[in-house]
């Protein structure tokens, strides 16, 4: 690891005798590992220099994907301390819904995946947000792949009812749920803008609380703002 950390420090490589010094190891044993760590793709060597090879690359892409991570939840999780309610954030990627994050506690849990997100979004206000932001040809593709089923009693009961409140949902203004994935919770969905990816920021209560939800949605809304750049960057974890 410390030959690593030395190679990671010389962005046009360093020869092994250098990083033998700076890692303080013997040269024969700085050699061997040298030669492993090339051997196993986390070092590549040129000219009698060593640089990160594709592998050592790699667990970079994939610690700054979790750092990502980390600041996407913690963000939440401030959300959902200051609302008093689950706090979802969700995209839509390659033709499927697919909610990245959840913070919720044992006080305010989250609603249940009890039917698959990706195949009820006409049941959910995520799902719903996520289609309301999509072209005419996109939702149809996806309703095409997940037909409207009834989950609950409110649940909407066709394509061409969701359709038309789809369409007519006001551009930027939070979507509402009520009981239609779940009995006994209603749920609000806030659209975000990203370039071309759609994706939602949501949180859920229980149906009795239903008259906080708009309002606690509008909140989210305005606060969204500060963590555009890292949700941004998060579409590529």
């Amino acid at each position: 690891m410390r030959l690593l950390e030395s190679v990671a420090r010389h962005e046009h490589g360093a020869p092994a005798k250098q990083l033998a010094r700076e890692a303080g190891l013997a040269l024969p044993t700085a050699y061997h590992l040298l030669r492993t760590l090339a051997h196993e793709g986390y070092l590549r060597r040129e000219k009698g220099l060593f640089f990160l090879g594709e592998a050592a690359e790699r667990l970079s892409s994939s610690g700054a994907g979790q750092k990502r991570r980390s600041k996407v939840a913690d963000a939440l999780a401030g959300w959902h301390d200051a609302i008093g309610a689950p706090v979802y954030y969700a995209i839509y990627r390659d033709g499927e819904i697919e909610v990245q994050c959840v913070a919720d506690t044992p006080g305010n849990p989250a609603v249940e995946e009890w039917a698959d997100f990706r195949e009820t979004g006409h049941a959910h206000a995520i799902g719903q947000c996520l289609l309301s932001q999509l072209d005419d040809e996109a939702r149809r593709d996806h309703l095409d792949r997940y037909p409207v089923q009834s989950l609950t009693p409110y649940t909407v009961r066709d394509d061409h009812i969701l359709m038309r409140r789809l369409e007519s949902t006001p551009r930027m203004h939070p979507v509402i749920e009520r009981q239609e994935y779940v009995l006994g919770t209603v749920c609000a969905a806030v659209p975000i803008t990203m370039g071309g990816t759609a994706a939602a920021m949501a949180i859920s209560m229980p149906s009795h609380q239903a008259d906080r939800l708009l309002p606690a949605a509008r909140r989210l809304q305005s606060e969204i703002g500060e963590l555009l750049g890292t949700l941004s960057l998060s579409i590529s974890i």
